[in-house]
């Protein structure tokens, strides 16, 4: 499998809650597209393993991705150790995918900035002739971060106006996250004040994808930075009116 979009995330669907509509964008175009969770989300305070597993499953095929893996990381221990390092380059070599798109490097949860550094790190590692580890060398042409932050600016957004519906239903096929079993509610955390951000989390996102395609002139959009300068070939047809 050779791919030509690969997204890294630290839990089943933080793909589908940042990027997902940019995913079933390019799979439309002819790309193939993959997702790679580092964890299985084993310590969500909602669902199992098991369950999730079979979530991510439905949200694959509803974004028409070609391939969907899960790394092994340890949930709530994300870190760019070495032997996560030479993992996650061994997936990289194996899939040779041509763009990457990781978490944004802050964040609120460790396992999602901690993921971002893993996920440069190994895609770095990968491109390493005397790694010891089976494959030809391969690094990624591109690095995309996805962000979740409305105060952070963007380089770019992508226009997902078409997909937004499609979007959302792979972010509900997680239903042990963001419709919950009744009994399932936050009321074991209210005594010690602990606040399940989750659950107002498929909202603000969709919030956030108005928020971002507005500022580009459609319904929906989907917000990437990146950290070299971008390149325009014509600066007559640019897209986004100034004026």
């Amino acid at each position: 499998m050779k791919l030509d979009l690969l997204a890294i995330a630290a839990h089943p669907d933080d793909v589908e809650l940042t990027s997902g509509g940019t995913l079933l964008k390019m799979a439309h175009a002819g790309y193939k597209t993959g997702i790679l969770d580092l964890t299985a989300g084993e310590m969500g305070t909602r669902g199992t393993p098991e369950t999730r597993a079979k979530e991510a499953a439905k949200s694959a095929k509803l974004l028409r991705v070609s391939w969907r893996g899960t790394l092994g990381v340890p949930d709530s221990d994300v870190q760019p150790s070495r032997q996560h390092k030479l993992r996650l380059a061994a997936v990289i070599r194996e899939l040779c995918p041509k763009t990457v798109i990781l978490p944004y490097w802050e964040a609120r949860h460790p396992d999602h900035y901690h993921a971002s550094t893993l996920g440069y790190e190994g895609c770095f590692l990968a491109g390493l002739k005397q790694l010891p580890i089976d494959g030809e060398p391969h690094r990624p042409f591109k690095i995309l971060y996805s962000t979740a932050f409305a105060d952070v600016r963007p380089t770019f957004v992508v226009d997902i106006t078409p997909h937004f519906e499609q979007r959302r239903r792979a972010i509900l096929a997680f239903s042990s996250q963001f419709h919950p079993k009744k009994g399932e509610s936050t009321r074991q955390f209210k005594k010690t004040n602990v606040f399940l951000a989750i659950d107002r989390l498929e909202d603000e996102m969709n919030l956030l994808a108005r928020h971002y395609g507005e500022m580009i002139g459609v319904k929906y959009g989907e917000p990437f930075l990146i950290k070299e300068l971008m390149q325009v070939h014509d600066v007559v047809k640019m897209d986004v009116r100034s004026i």
